[in-house]
């Protein structure tokens, strides 16, 4: 079952108490923070607390940074533990493996090998988050970039795995070679792409 958010933030917040302190009550004080953290047209908590006078909630700026101080974490850490849960209820862990799929600069190295003419060393690396091992490791010196590296990341996943990639291993030769590979997988795409859906079917068209 999908939640809708929505539905997500409501059920979050019916049980959190909204009469246990006088002026600034948890479940005000939560909701507060959900929405200075996920509506990107506050730039400050001063809008916050403009758009709760507008609303009629009438909140001192004052009352809830002393809130902040002092309030248990608790309230914030059950949600962390609800979200999880609706997580596990959607995921089958046994059905599909997580994977991310990353690569780092190995710094100290770097400036060991430079003089020999190896300006980088890079490690990219598969990780399993069910049992926490690595499936693959590469160890690439020089400076190629990411996404020539990315379908020999992915042929070593196995048939119930989920890739996971940052938009450095984007392009469009990786998106093609991973497809006819039938593997699953996740990546982040810079703006420039653009998406066609292709009239009854379930494929789309990516253009740049």
């Amino acid at each position: 079952m999908v939640y809708s958010f929505p539905r997500i933030v409501k059920d979050i917040l019916n049980n959190i108490p909204k009469n246990d302190y006088p002026v600034l009550n948890s479940r005000l004080f939560v909701s507060c923070w959900i929405g200075f953290s996920l509506d990107k047209s506050l730039t400050s908590m001063r809008d916050l607390f403009r758009r709760l006078k507008v609303g009629g909630i009438n909140v001192d700026i004052s009352t809830f940074s002393k809130a902040s101080k002092k309030r248990e974490v608790k309230f914030f850490a059950n949600i962390y533990k609800q979200l999880n849960k609706k997580i596990q209820k959607q995921f089958n862990r046994d059905e599909f493996k997580v994977c991310p799929i990353d690569s780092t600069v190995i710094t100290l190295t770097s400036k060991l090998l430079h003089n020999l003419g190896f300006h980088q060393v890079k490690l990219f690396s598969n990780l399993d988050l069910n049992n926490g091992l690595f499936n693959k490791n590469i160890i690439n010196f020089g400076n190629e970039h990411d996404y020539q590296f990315g379908e020999k990341m992915i042929s070593n996943l196995s048939d119930n795995s989920v890739g996971v990639f940052d938009r450095g291993f984007a392009s469009k030769k990786f998106l093609k070679e991973t497809s006819d590979l039938n593997k699953y997988f996740v990546i982040r795409i810079s703006k420039l792409y653009k998406l066609e859906f292709v009239a009854d079917s379930e494929l789309i068209k990516i253009f740049l």
